[in-house]
């Protein structure tokens, strides 16, 4: 039986590919309300890790639970319905709409209304409110009425951030949030998910170590599919076979 302050765990989690294993038997335990990376050179299994974690693919061995419950059969949608919702390495907006419309749409999704483009001005207004306290959390209130396209990257990945929270996420997953961005737009992304962070539980998959270091609270490194080491930052990065694994891989 999970710890009550284990949001999500998976145990023994599997994915081979026609021969190839790609994660193979990973334990990995998520506490709530911390900010988790998963992190390792190329190759080392964790967008496929991700993709276990958010049911984009069916793992071979192993289960999953988020809250007690055994997710490891639901799809992607049942498991955003439960809290569990993740956010793309490429930013997902509608780029011909507002940040306010692209916001709003993400509230009609979370109840039930997606398509409901034809709904009238009135009913579309009751979103409103709401949208404009994620808008807000997310730094975007002086770009409400902007065209989402005509945002810069970093405002992009704040947008979409904006509309993963729309959907009232007990725990979000990112994908690379920083991946793309220049160093301005990576401090504020950085502070953003901070700030999120603060009422919700966070697991990344990040390249860009300096955010890891700054960020995370824990840290689960994977080399050939396999955990290598896990704990925090300062521990972790001064691990022998961490350090192996990087340079072994061509990262310094």
């Amino acid at each position: 039986m999970s710890s009550p302050d284990i949001i999500l765990s998976a145990r023994q989690l599997t994915k081979r590919f026609s021969g190839f294993t790609a994660v193979n038997s990973v334990d990995l335990d998520v506490e709530r309300g911390t900010i988790h990376a998963l992190i390792g050179p190329n190759g080392a299994g964790k967008t496929t890790c991700f993709n276990l974690l958010t049911k984009f693919l069916q793992p071979s061995a192993g289960s999953i639970k988020f809250n007690g419950r055994d997710i490891t059969g639901l799809a992607p949608a049942a498991i955003a319905r439960l809290g569990v919702v993740r956010s793309f390495q490429i930013s997902a907006v509608f780029p011909r709409m507002s940040v306010l419309e692209n916001v709003r749409i993400a509230l009609q999704r979370r109840r039930g209304d997606s398509f409901d483009f034809w709904r009238n001005q009135k009913v579309l207004n009751a979103y409103d409110a709401e949208a404009r306290e994620r808008i807000e959390e997310v730094g975007l209130s002086d770009f409400i009425g902007e065209t989402a396209g005509e945002l810069s990257y970093g405002r992009k990945r704040a947008l979409e951030i904006a509309t993963t929270l729309a959907l009232e996420p007990e725990m979000l997953l990112l994908d690379e949030p920083m991946a793309g961005m220049a160093q301005e737009d990576v401090s504020r992304i950085s502070a953003l998910i901070r700030r999120i962070a603060a009422k919700r539980t966070i697991l990344m998959v990040e390249h860009n170590l300096s955010v890891v270091a700054d960020l995370s609270d824990k840290i689960t490194v994977l080399a050939r599919g396999e955990v290598l080491a896990e704990g925090p930052y300062e521990t972790v990065s001064k691990d022998p076979r961490v350090i192996e694994a990087y340079i072994g891989a061509g990262h310094g």
